[in-house]
């Protein structure tokens, strides 16, 4: 795909009539998408927030959308499906008020919703001109970003096979006395090499860095015996995220890491196994933390099982206690149990999954015990 690649207009044409659809159902006059996630989605635009304001509005009486830009910001929209759909482009030059622009395409008064990546600088402006704070459209916008469609779908498998070709060539550099930094800048340049536009994080946690889950890069010296957790990723064309995660040994570890891995190894593929419509969400946290747990490790698992992953890295549904959604067809979401031994080593193993018809696809397949490089 080009650099500016997209779906095909039509699927955002679709998309929009299905927000405005929600936003009635839902109560709601129209709703108000500025740059993120959420309008990337909408409308394939990769357009930036700045403090002019760029908003698209949807009535959802199904008249349709229009969009609110700044003259000097026009070109980049151009990029968007808002040409091929046919949107009004309600341009705004320095002086004019963007908000009552906005306002002017909903009813008075009128019940809104925003992105919840909307800045507080464009939010308290647009609720003094509706004269009522508006609602997050997070509920509208989750029913739709949460199940993936055949395109989204190959995109997140596309992005999976070039995570996994990365962690495939960790041997390279990988090796003792090098830096966590030195490691992760060669890690960031693969990367990108196997079909990523960028490296959106990576985690080289070494030794008792290992034991921090967020844990990013260092200039700690890696060191002969070390356990390594690796957790890596970024977004392919048009936009959609890997995130892996596998844990490594530099040079030959300890019995006591062999086993408790093992054990980690176990209760990510229950977790996995746990995947199929109807189940809930929490039951999928608890097949896998069940197995941490019997074996004594409840207390060093200290995260959720999993995130969902589309345009953004962390997204619904969350795998996690509490959570009592059922999964549906076509939700993505990683699977990532992990244990933490604080000022020893920690470890965790993560794969992206599709919930199927009978099931779920792994979208990740390097191999998921202790790697021993």
């Amino acid at each position: 795909m080009s650099a500016h690649a997209r779906f095909p207009s039509s699927v955002y044409g679709q998309r929009l009539a299905r927000a405005a659809e929600l936003a009635a159902a839902a109560r709601i006059d129209g709703l108000l998408i500025t740059p993120g996630p959420d309008l990337r989605y909408l409308l394939g635009s990769r357009a930036e927030s700045f403090e002019r304001l760029t908003c698209l509005v949807i009535p959802a009486d199904g008249t349709g959308a229009s969009v609110v830009v700044p003259k000097m910001e026009l070109a980049a929209l151009r990029s968007s499906s808002v040409d091929d759909l046919g949107l009004d482009v309600l341009e705004w030059v320095d002086g004019d008020d963007p908000y009552r622009l906005a306002a002017s395409v909903l009813p008075q008064s009128a019940h809104t919703a925003v992105t919840d990546a909307m800045p507080a600088l464009h939010l308290l402006p647009l609720a003094a001109t509706f004269g009522t704070l508006p609602v997050l459209a997070t509920p509208v916008l989750r029913e739709m970003r949460m199940i993936k469609d055949a395109s989204e779908i190959q995109a997140l498998r596309e992005a999976g096979k070039a995570i996994d070709r990365v962690h495939a060539r960790m041997g390279e550099w990988l090796v003792a006395g090098r830096t966590e930094a030195e490691v992760a800048a060669d890690i960031g340049a693969a990367i990108v090499a196997e079909g990523h536009t960028e490296a959106a994080f990576i985690i080289v946690g070494s030794g008792r860095n290992g034991a921090d889950p967020h844990h990013e890069v260092s200039d700690r010296r890696i060191e002969a015996g070390d356990v390594v957790v690796i957790d890596i990723g970024g977004p392919v064309e048009p936009g959609y995220n890997s995130d892996s995660t596998r844990t490594y040994s530099v040079g030959e570890p300890a019995a006591e890491v062999v086993e408790r891995i093992a054990i980690l190894e176990r209760a990510q593929a229950a977790g996995v196994a746990a995947v199929r419509p109807g189940v809930t969400a929490q039951a999928v946290d608890a097949a896998a933390r069940e197995v941490l747990a019997e074996a004594g490790f409840a207390k060093e698992f200290v995260h959720r099982t999993g995130h969902g992953i589309g345009l953004s890295v962390h997204e619904e549904p969350y795998i996690v206690a509490g959570n009592v959604m059922e999964l549906r067809p076509g939700m993505a979401f990683s699977i990532e149990p992990g244990i933490y031994f604080q000022g020893e080593w920690g470890a965790r193993i993560e794969d992206i999954v599709v919930v199927t018809a009978d099931g779920c696809e792994s979208l990740n397949n390097q191999p998921h015990g202790l790697t021993r490089l």
